[in-house]
């Protein structure tokens, strides 16, 4: 089963940042649109980012526009999430997510062929 792995989640004070990164060893990121999806304590998947690798166009999550940035390093085969100005709602499990046929489907959906594991994000003082 091919394997996304997340990295990079931690206990962060309110304000904090955080870089979260999504690599794989067996297919090359910069060929497929990577997503970004969290899940917060008792609700449901948020999409929250998508880079288009066919034209470079990075989708935000209004929730998160302003403070997280996602790009790709190709010389790493590894995709990212820069999280700054942490807030305790951001607080979840995320995961980069790709669809291997579609393009940020929705822009920001969360219905994925392939999935890492997730890496834990709490916000708190």
């Amino acid at each position: 089963q091919v394997q996304l792995v997340e990295s990079g989640g931690d206990l962060v004070q309110p304000g904090g940042s955080l870089r979260l990164s999504c690599t794989t060893s067996e297919f090359t990121l910069r060929y497929y649109s990577i997503s970004w999806v969290r899940q917060a304590p008792g609700k449901g998947r948020e999409g929250i980012s998508c880079l288009n690798t066919r034209n470079e166009t990075a989708y935000y999550a209004d929730s998160v526009k302003g403070r997280f940035t996602i790009f790709r390093d190709d010389t790493k085969n590894t995709a990212y999430l820069q999280m700054n100005s942490l807030k305790p709602e951001d607080t979840a499990v995320y995961y980069c997510a790709i669809d291997f046929w579609r393009h940020c489907p929705n822009r920001l959906g969360t219905d994925f062929d392939t999935w890492g594991h997730g890496t834990h994000v709490t916000v708190s003082a």
